[in-house]
């Protein structure tokens, strides 16, 4: 069963300022800021949700196309996803657009100020889910506003069960609009954040919003994750990370995991320990794709953490 995976591809450019933010940033001057902050360490990382999400579910042993807009200066991460395997056929280049990026400046407490540019990101609507025949799961992640309102209606059309996991690109969206893409996704995936923004946008609770759809995924950090589905609230623990790395990229690791469960019709709580666990493995590197594993040593990983079989 492949899955078509749509959503960004970008990349991550991430420095390092060897001091603290708040000692720059006065708040009596906030009004008139003109701040510069030397950063030595700098890393280029590809990223997107639905870069992350291919990456995580190939290493899972699942299938995955990746549907997406990129810019004129892709090649680098063109070569890097030939090399995963990850195949590129749905994948479109805007000529006159960069690729999207993301401009992240962390300090020694780790907060962040982030730069995000759209670029071919905001052209995602030129793709149609009929240039990708066969599939037969689908996802719609974080992309374009236009994209994702068209890419679900498209899945829906040709009777496609799909993920709807709106993650930051969630405040694009009135009630109304949320209210649609709920009745028409098969599941929906947020954090718990994100789902009090959906729940208060669209004026249902989560029992509500999860009665509307064959399972409701919210995910709570080191708190693990309910599934709703089938009138009850699967309590999913969170996997042992080695080490804690780097939280980027932990949700599409674990969206990555739903569509290997899906794949291989897994149960809720199954499918929610090797999503958990996809989430850990990733948290214990930097970067959103630069982490790796087997399948036999994430089975010899899920009986560790969960005491069962994979």
């Amino acid at each position: 069963m492949t899955a078509l995976i749509c959503g960004s591809m970008a990349y991550d450019t991430v420095m390092v300022f060897e001091g603290r933010f708040r000692e720059h940033i006065l708040p009596e001057r906030i009004h008139v800021l003109n701040v510069s902050f030397l950063a030595p360490s700098m890393r280029r990382n590809f990223g997107g949700c639905a870069g992350n999400i291919a990456y995580n579910l190939k290493l899972l042993g699942g299938a995955g196309l990746v549907m997406a807009t990129v810019g004129h200066d892709f090649s680098p991460y063109a070569s890097w996803l030939d090399a995963q395997g990850i195949v590129r056929a749905h994948l479109r280049v805007v000529p006159e657009e960069f690729t999207a990026q993301a401009f992240i400046t962390t300090d020694l407490d780790d907060n962040q100020i982030t730069a995000f540019h759209p670029g071919a990101m905001n052209h995602s609507h030129l793709n149609h889910i009929s240039a990708a025949p066969g599939v037969r799961l689908g996802l719609v992640a974080p992309d374009g506003r236009q994209g994702m309102l068209e890419h679900a209606a498209q899945f829906a059309a040709a009777g496609i069960p799909y993920i709807f996991d709106p993650g930051q690109g969630l405040p694009m969206f009135n009630g109304e609009e949320l209210r649609a893409l709920v009745g028409t996704a098969s599941w929906v995936a947020v954090n718990d954040y994100e789902g009090s923004m959906l729940a208060e946008r669209t004026g249902w609770s989560l029992t509500e919003i999860a009665a509307r759809v064959q399972a409701l995924i919210v995910t709570r950090g080191g708190e693990g994750s309910w599934i709703f589905a089938g009138g009850q609230r699967h309590e999913i623990p969170a996997a042992r990370a080695a080490r804690l790395a780097d939280p980027t990229g932990c949700g599409d690791a674990y969206r990555a995991g739903l569509l290997y469960g899906l794949q291989r019709e897994l149960d809720w709580p199954t499918t929610g320990r090797v999503a958990s666990l996809a989430g850990a493995i990733k948290m214990e590197s930097h970067g959103t794709q630069q982490h790796r594993f087997d399948q036999v040593q994430f089975a010899a990983r899920f009986r560790e953490n969960f005491g069962a079989a994979l």
